[in-house]
């Protein structure tokens, strides 16, 4: 398995935001990479109709379906239809990780969030082994060099590892959870967000600097194999294999920083969100990253540590 980044397109939804950003406009949304021995890949087959995993967690007057997410997809993917529809049908509530805002207010937030305030040049806080990768990879991208260089580390990573996604067939406007929020508003049903999109944004700014070079560095080194692990995620997705989805996004996930920040800290706050609704009456469908739904730091694992059980719904 090649090693890229993809699991940011299974945790955040920054995608939407990301499209702020004048360098790359036509080609933000969100991506990564992760890492697995080529034995273990298993045989990349993407099913006619896709059957992504789902859960469900009741008591008597409560029912919260829990529902993984990619959050940028090729057009024409059948997912929406089976156990799925029929849970999204019986809800009277849609949860997602984050709300879209006007693209007004968007670009003011990424510009307070994203523009390097410094004065110092993306590729100037580089080591010249590392600018010389970078701009390598800007000029095969066909990128000007100085594009990023007004920008953070971290904004200038999620923009660059991207491009081959977009290039490749993927659509921000493709996603699991446009589809769902679609469907939301044409029953007119409550839709909540568990985040804001400053927050959102803030867990990539909040980095410290040293973090989001190595971050940067990461994605330069993996660019070439961005879209064959997106695919590979992608896969697992559709074919509803959690642990081997778990086992992906652990070994994208190799900086503790990261995986504490982007995974396990919201995980756990979204559990004490779920607690709290569990004291609510309402049939619930709750919709995020499917990275958030794999793995040891999962939600369903931290929420089983409250004595809260989400069942697997087979289908």
């Amino acid at each position: 398995m090649p090693r890229n980044w993809p699991f940011i397109a299974l945790l955040l939804p920054l995608y939407l935001s990301l499209t702020a950003c004048p360098a790359s406009e036509a080609e933000s949304a969100s991506a990564g990479s992760a890492a697995v021995p080529a034995a273990e890949k298993p045989p990349a087959v993407m099913p006619d109709d896709a059957d992504p995993a789902l859960w469900v967690i009741k008591d008597d007057d409560t029912t919260i379906y829990l529902f993984g997410t990619v959050h940028i997809l090729q057009p024409g993917m059948s997912w929406f239809d089976e156990a799925v529809k029929d849970s999204f049908d019986a809800s009277d509530e849609l949860v997602v990780e984050m709300i879209k805002p006007d693209p007004a207010v968007m670009m003011k937030i990424v510009n307070d969030l994203a523009i390097d305030t410094t004065g110092i040049a993306l590729r100037d806080k580089l080591k010249p082994e590392d600018r010389t990768k970078y701009e390598a990879v800007m000029t095969e991208l066909g990128l000007p060099l100085a594009a990023f260089d007004p920008l953070e580390p971290w904004y200038a990573s999620v923009n660059l590892s991207l491009i081959p996604l977009m290039r490749n067939g993927y659509a921000s406007d493709q996603g699991a959870d446009d589809a769902l929020m679609a469907q939301a508003a044409a029953r007119g049903i409550k839709i909540v967000g568990l985040e804001t999109p400053e927050q959102q944004l803030g867990f990539f700014d909040n980095l410290p600097e040293a973090v989001q070079i190595r971050f940067l560095n990461f994605t330069v080194e993996t660019i070439d194999d961005a879209a064959e692990g997106m695919e590979q995620m992608v896969i697992e997705w559709a074919n509803a294999n959690v642990d081997a989805l778990g086992e992906l996004m652990n070994a994208g996930l190799e900086d503790k920083i990261l995986y504490e920040t982007l995974l396990v800290n919201r995980n756990r706050s979204w559990a004490e969100w779920v607690e709290h609704r569990m004291t609510e009456p309402g049939t619930i469908f709750l919709a995020v990253g499917a990275g958030h739904l794999a793995g040891d730091g999962s939600l369903q694992a931290i929420l089983a540590k409250k004595g809260i059980v989400a069942e697997r719904i087979e289908y």
